[in-house]
């Protein structure tokens, strides 16, 4: 049988407080043992350069200028042809002279007007008149016998997707009132023919709407394709043109 494996014992946090603290003085003492201990004197500064204006140098100063001569300067030949202009007395000039008044004669007075009428011929002068307006006979316009419009019909719902195969002809309605619209719903067989028609609004006449309902038996839709055989459900809408009559209205 192995002996059990020995396991290194670990330092308790004493002894590694105590070689820290080792450390620590000996690299104080290293400091001390090795350091500078002269005392610390200031460094002394080092000369400055002095800048001392010389009395009466300005002509020497003009002199070392290196503009002297490139450009213009009050020191140079240009300062006396231009840059020091003498001042100029301005002296308005004021020119006067006494007045001399033109002598006209009192007699002479519109004579050149005279002359001028004399001399020129104007056009006579006249008004512009408009001539009498021209009366032309009324043409009274020909009367036609009115030709009531035709009714007509409106699919919705959907039976807007599918063709009706035998539109009606629908005439107007005589009534003494204005007819509104006769709403019939159908459902449409996919081959086309009217399985049922149900009137869902009146239009106040019992004949327009039996006529609705006859005409919305007798139509006929363009088949269904690709075979399908579902019921087709919509509305037909008879929007009546009304003819008046003489008779008095039903609905007072």
């Amino acid at each position: 049988m192995s002996p059990a494996p020995i396991e290194p014992r670990r330092w308790p946090r004493r002894r590694w407080w105590l070689l820290i603290a080792l450390v620590f003085a000996a690299h104080l003492g290293l400091i001390f043992a090795f350091g500078d201990r002269k005392p610390i004197t200031p460094r002394p500064p080092a000369p400055a350069p002095l800048l001392s204006l010389a009395a009466d140098s300005s002509e020497l100063l003009a002199l070392n200028d290196p503009t002297l001569f490139a450009l213009p300067h009050r020191e140079s030949f240009a300062g006396a042809a231009w840059l020091k202009i003498p001042a100029l007395k301005f002296e308005p000039f004021r020119w006067t002279e006494p007045p001399r008044l033109l002598s006209l004669p009192v007699a002479e007075l519109g004579a050149t007007f005279a002359r001028f009428m004399q001399t020129n011929a104007f056009a006579p002068f006249e008004l512009e008149v408009k001539p009498a307006p021209e009366f032309a006979s009324p043409v009274a316009p020909e009367i036609r016998p009115t030709v009531p419009a035709r009714s007509t019909l409106h699919l919705a719902g959907g039976l807007e997707l599918r063709r009706l195969l035998n539109p009606p002809d629908l005439p107007p309605k005589p009534w003494p009132d204005l007819l509104t619209n006769s709403v019939v719903q159908v459902v449409v067989f996919a081959d086309g023919n009217v399985l049922s028609s149900t009137l869902l609004s009146s239009s106040g006449s019992p004949d327009a709407d039996e006529l609705a309902l006859k005409t919305a038996n007798a139509a006929r839709f363009e088949p269904l394709r690709n075979g399908a055989t579902n019921l087709t459900f919509g509305t037909l809408i008879f929007e009546w043109q009304t003819v008046p009559t003489n008779a008095p209205p039903a609905n007072p």
